[in-house]
């Protein structure tokens, strides 16, 4: 088994969707399937159809969730002394020298990566180009819009 990176952050933040799916959204479409099942005979009944279909896709996210969750490494970034260096988990602040752009991400887990929220995957190519570097410290990335150059402003651990 092959065990994945994830922040103690995100390894909560599934742990509570985990629960939701289990304690809200199963008992729910338990419920809507009793009451279309109710209506009789289920090979024209688009109710019940629906709500299995729902059923489906929510005991998918469940063995999905689960999955990752057996799988995780979880990585509290707090414990570690990476003195000063850029690591799974750090949050890096950048300034693209050609646009004069500053941008924040913080590296995380494959899971729990979500660009709205400033978080990169350790996989992608702005996270493998900072792995290792310091504060002040110069990097070319290989995005799929060209080659951009970025200087490390502060690399934190929140």
């Amino acid at each position: 088994m092959t065990q994945r990176p994830l922040t103690a952050k995100g390894a909560e933040k599934l742990k509570k969707q985990l629960h939701k799916l289990k304690t809200v959204e199963r008992p729910r479409i338990t419920a809507a399937i009793a009451e279309a099942r109710a209506h009789g005979d289920l090979s024209e009944n688009a109710e019940y159809h629906a709500a299995r279909e729902q059923q489906s896709f929510n005991e998918g996210k469940i063995n999905a969730i689960e999955s990752t969750l057996a799988e995780a490494q979880i990585i509290d970034i707090m414990k570690i002394d990476a003195e000063g260096r850029v690591v799974f988990g750090a949050t890096v602040d950048l300034l693209n020298i050609y646009t004069d752009e500053e941008v924040s991400y913080q590296i995380v887990g494959e899971e729990e990566a979500d660009i709205n929220e400033k978080q990169i995957s350790i996989s992608s190519p702005i996270a493998k180009a900072l792995i290792g570097k310091l504060e002040g410290d110069v990097v070319d990335v290989n995005a799929p819009g060209g080659l951009v150059e970025y200087e490390i402003l502060e690399v934190r651990y929140i």
